[in-house]
């Protein structure tokens, strides 16, 4: 039986799924004008404008929920996961704001070793996926998708930790590459928490259960 509730409640998944996509091509452009020597910082910057305002519309619309249904335990608890999740996915904007900015600053990887190219570039890789499987979330509610969430946010930790004592060795490394490389690994490395906590939110809202994915 649909409830008066339910209307508004889809209505917000749909607002999320599109920010969804939305931080997911900023970030994959933000990614790509980095690692090929490329400015995108105006197409990235508009982009991650607009996730901040629908994370906006996003909460208005949760408190018009709260304050015109009266919602249910469970409904309550979804209200507040997507709350969550939207400030989550505004920040994947910001994150691939302070990439494009490092390339306008520090240009990207033209003159970095082959080695720190390849690291940037799996680790954006598993980082997209990663992206994709939040989204993925969203739209199923498949809570077993959080399993390969937990491995790959895993994964890009050990790959940033492993990158950070490989530059401490390699003294023939650029200054300048070492330090937008740094950055742009640890932005990455949180972007990989921010799906993590995605994942977090979506088995709150599913089970009521408080479950760490990192």
């Amino acid at each position: 039986m649909t409830r008066l509730i339910d209307s508004g409640l889809e209505q917000v998944k749909n607002m999320l799924i599109r920010m969804g996509n939305l931080a997911y091509e900023a970030i994959s452009n933000s990614l790509k004008g980095y690692i090929n020597g490329a400015s995108t910082y105006l197409e990235v910057q508009k982009t991650s404008g607009i996730l901040v305002s629908t994370a906006d519309e996003v909460e208005d619309k949760v408190f018009e929920l709260i304050a015109r249904f009266q919602p249910v335990a469970s409904d309550l608890r979804l209200l507040k996961s997507y709350m969550k999740i939207s400030y989550n996915l505004a920040r994947y904007g910001r994150y691939a704001l302070d990439i494009s900015q490092i390339y306008e600053k520090l240009d990207g990887l033209g003159l970095c070793e082959n080695w720190i190219k390849d690291h940037i570039i799996e680790m954006g890789r598993k980082v997209l996926e990663m992206i994709r499987i939040s989204i993925g979330l969203l739209e199923s509610y498949n809570v077993k998708m959080t399993d390969s969430l937990s491995e790959l946010e895993k994964n890009v930790d050990e790959m940033y930790f492993k990158f950070l004592d490989r530059l401490i060795d390699e003294t023939s490394a650029i200054n300048k590459c070492i330090i937008s490389s740094i950055l742009v690994a640890r932005y990455l490395e949180r972007i990989a928490d921010h799906a993590a906590y995605i994942g977090e939110s979506i088995i709150y809202s599913v089970t009521g259960e408080h479950v760490m994915l990192r």
